[in-house]
């Protein structure tokens, strides 16, 4: 059994857009593919627990993954550590240098929930980096005109991927229901 595991970005959830297309794209086309989206925890250790507790509970399921910005670099973690395939849409690379900027007190838009960003968050996301990648297990797609994150951090890392660059565009990756077929024929559920 195909499942695919769609991680939502930093103050995100699974109500976000790309979140949403990715759920129709897959009940329209009646792929044969489990959707997975939860309401990712706001710590990075819970995050990751709860995600590889979801990936544990199917060890027999070819898992993929599809994570949008903080969901991309968890994305990378748990391709890397299942030897799944990843899909990763404007993907922060160094988040534990840009999320400092956030330090104290978070409420999620879509959630209303408040909680705390802490100085060891930083430490927690940058023990789950990953510096060596199998390069064949990634689609990246980014655009140049991302207003929250550097665009380029994400080419250089995965330049050596089926990367694609878009100009313009911005963090919420314009367009991306056109970008739907190509993702699922690269995680071959399509």
């Amino acid at each position: 059994m195909n499942n695919l595991l769609y991680i939502h970005g930093f103050n995100s959830s699974p109500k976000s857009l790309k979140a949403e297309l990715t759920k129709s794209y897959i009940k329209e086309q009646q792929l044969s593919v489990n959707f997975y989206c939860p309401q990712v925890a706001s710590s990075p250790k819970a995050a990751i627990q709860q995600l590889e507790e979801i990936v544990d509970s199917e060890p027999s399921a070819n898992w993929c993954f599809v994570g949008s910005s903080l969901g991309g670099y968890f994305a990378s973690y748990l391709a890397e550590k299942y030897s799944g395939k990843a899909v990763l849409v404007n993907p922060a690379v160094r988040p534990f240098e840009l999320l400092t900027d956030y330090i104290g007190e978070q409420t999620n838009p879509y959630t209303d929930e408040v909680y705390q960003v802490k100085p060891s968050h930083m430490d927690d996301l940058a023990d789950l980096y990953q510096q060596n990648i199998a390069t064949q297990n990634y689609m990246v797609m980014v655009q140049t005109a991302d207003e929250v994150l550097d665009y380029r951090q994400a080419v250089d890392k995965y330049h050596n991927t089926q990367l694609i660059v878009q100009e313009g565009g911005d963090h919420s990756f314009i367009n991306y229901s056109a970008m739907l077929p190509s993702v699922m024929r690269f995680l071959a559920l399509q």
